[in-house]
Order: C-alpha cells, then sequence, then structure tokens
C-alpha cells in the first residue's frame, strides 16, 4: 500500500488497524510492531509522532512508545576528530550500526531502553529513554529511516509499516531558521545554519527517500 496526503485521523485509524490484525497473533513474547516516521529535517517528525502516539493511548491504551534516532548523533569530540562536526545532521554523523543494533535488540525484546539527545546540552543521554511494559507498537522517527543509501537501505527493509513527511522546501525553511533562534542564535547566524547545513541534508533526504506506506503533509 502506498496512500498519499492521508489525514493524521485516517493515518492513526491505519495503524490502530495494522495492530488489530497482529495482536491477535501476539503473545507476551512477540515483538512489536515497528514503524517508521521519515522525513527532512523540520518536517516535524517529533511532533506528528508524539500526536500519533496520544492518539493511539486515546483508541487502544499504553500500547505505543515513540524512539527518535536522534540518540544516535555521535559526539562532538568524535566528529571534529573526523571533519564532520560542520555537517553534524548528515547520515555520516550518526552511530548507523548502533541503531541497527537497537532495532535487532527491541525485535527481540532483548532491551528495554534507547538513547535520546538533548538539544540544549547538544549530547545524547545514554538509557535516556525507556520502553513501557505492554508496548506493542514501536514508532520510530528519524530523517534517514527511508533513505536510499547504502547500510541506511537495510534498515528501513525491517519497518513493519513507514510514513513520509511532505514538506515544502520554503516551509522547512522557515521551520529550521526558527529552530536555531529558538537556540539563541541571531537572525543571521540562523539563516545561515538553515542554508549551509539542514536544508543541504534536508535535499539529500528527499532525493534518497525510498517509498513509504503512508505519505502526509505537515
Amino acid at each position: 500500500m502506498n496512500t498519499n496526503n492521508i489525514s493524521i485521523d485516517a493515518l492513526v485509524t491505519e495503524i490502530a488497524e495494522l495492530a488489530g490484525r497482529q495482536r491477535p497473533n501476539m503473545g507476551a513474547t512477540m515483538p512489536a510492531i515497528m514503524v517508521a516516521i521519515a522525513g527532512p529535517p523540520g518536517s516535524g517528525k517529533s511532533t506528528i509522532a508524539a500526536t500519533i502516539a496520544a492518539m493511539l493511548t486515546e483508541r487502544l491504551g499504553p500500547i505505543c512508545c515513540p524512539i527518535p534516532m536522534d540518540g544516535f548523533h555521535l559526539d562532538n569530540e568524535t566528529l571534529e576528530a573526523r571533519g564532520l562536526l560542520s555537517v553534524k545532521g548528515a547520515p555520516e554523523t550518526f552511530d548507523r550500526d548502533g541503531f541497527n543494533q537497537l532495532i535487532d535488540d527491541l525485535k527481540a525484546d532483548s532491551t528495554q531502553h534507547f538513547p535520546t539527545f538533548d538539544r540544549e546540552q547538544d549530547a545524547v543521554i545514554p538509557n535516556g529513554g525507556t520502553i513501557p511494559a505492554r508496548t506493542s507498537l514501536l514508532l520510530f522517527e528519524g530523517n534517514y529511516l527511508l533513505f536510499n543509501e547504502p547500510g541506511w537501505v537495510d534498515i528501513a527493509k525491517k519497518w513493519d509499516a513507514s510514513i513520509w513527511l511532505d514538506v515544502p522546501e520554503d516551509v522547512l525553511a522557515e521551520r529550521l531558521t526558527k529552530r536555531w533562534l529558538d537556540h539563541g542564535m541571531s537572525p543571521a547566524d540562523a539563516r545561515a545554519r538553515a542554508e549551509q547545513n539542514d536544508l543541504p541534508n534536508a535535499r539529500r533526504v528527499i532525493k534518497k527517500a525510498l517509498p513509504a506506506t503512508w505519505t502526509t503533509p505537515n
């Protein structure tokens, strides 16, 4: 299935139906359903993930846990040593192997924890997130979850379903600039950060996007 321009309400209904179809076949030790939310930086992935999780909780109870890929940012010291600090957020600046291992561990129900990212500290918090008991749907969100480049393609094959957030570039530019303004940058520096780093990453994500189960505007 590839449904374009689906509303959030319809999207939640589709995911709830997916969970309902698989629930009867899931025992206590069966792996959770894994749904990916992908899109360029500034597309609103974390906001949509939180919204979907809240709506699913209203319908089905607390079965859903959002998991951000941002917990796999490489630390700034490593990026500086590799000459990548200026392009932080590009696919090369993430611990892809670690993220891949987390997916496998969650699928095997061999861990209940995942790292998170603190934007204020600009640092990863190891074991910053915990999967609640009785969770049967994991809602991953990140830029590169449907990314058609070596290594990332293998990760894209692991999702039970996926969502692509379709956002025009001018809207992304506005949101990304505001993000840096909110972090205390001057208007000129915020625009420069968005134009020199974030938007090139966004264009790369969009150009290399794999087909999703559902596409929704945001």
